[in-house]
């Protein structure tokens, strides 16, 4: 078995965990690249999304206040969707920066996690 990177290493710990805590609620997944950062609310037990934003079509770039404008547009749609509570999927990444505050604008706009 090769040995995995510190990145893998928390990714799956941290799934790992949600799994055992999330009693049947949505997902709030979130990936961060070099250039924009998404997120999606996902329902694994149907294994759709049922919400998802991006910084992709928008020329924001990729900072702390696009990704707020991410977390605000996803808790949008999370309503529409009608999902009010998730369980908020970090991956790999470390909760601070835009990670950050995608998950604070997505708890402002009404999302519970």
């Amino acid at each position: 078995m090769a040995k995995l990177s510190l990145f893998e290493r928390r990714r799956r710990r941290v799934r790992t965990t949600l799994k055992a805590y999330a009693k049947g609620r949505p997902r709030l997944s979130v990936h961060r690249s070099g250039r924009h950062i998404y997120a999606q609310i996902i329902d694994d037990a149907a294994g759709r999304t049922l919400a998802a934003a991006s910084t992709l079509g928008s020329t924001g770039g990729s900072n702390v206040d696009a990704a707020a404008k991410v977390g605000a547009t996803l808790a949008e749609a999370a309503k529409k969707a009608g999902v009010t509570t998730v369980v908020f999927d970090r991956g790999g990444f470390l909760f601070h920066g835009r990670v950050k505050a995608l998950a604070d604008a997505a708890r402002e706009g009404g999302l519970e996690f």
